[in-house]
């Protein structure tokens, strides 16, 4: 049985700096993860501009939120299969290949979410 740790604030801090590295990390190597922030960053941008909802602004940042962790999943297979085998390997790409498709997937999700939002807005204004 394993013997329960004492809650540290340290410990808790160090947890974020390891988290906000991670995203240090994915910004810097990962074009995709930069276009990703660019689009949510904009998409925020007219959330405030058109003066969104509650409801409309939490389902933004889910879809947001979810292509971004969907982002980071993607990166994560993808390191630990290059590291696994570094050589070209057809069961390697088939989860390279399928993590990418949960990337493509919750992107489309995300553009849906924000036609279904933005686009009768931007039909008010016309």
């Amino acid at each position: 049985m394993m013997k329960s740790q004492q809650f540290s604030l340290t410990d808790r801090l160090k947890s974020f700096r390891h988290a906000c590295n991670g995203l240090r990390l994915l910004l810097k190597e990962e074009h995709n993860a930069r276009i990703h922030l660019f689009i949510a960053i904009s998409v925020l941008v007219a959330g405030y501009i058109f003066n969104l909802s509650t409801s409309e602004w939490m389902i933004l940042v889910l879809a947001i939120g979810g292509v971004i962790t969907t982002e980071i999943m993607n990166t994560v297979l993808e390191n630990i299969s290059d590291f696994i085998s570094p050589e070209k390997h057809a069961t390697i790409k088939k989860i390279k290949d399928l993590a990418a498709a949960g990337v493509l997937i919750s992107s489309i999700t995300a553009m849906v979410v924000g036609m279904l939002i933005f686009l009768p807005k931007f039909i008010e204004l016309c």
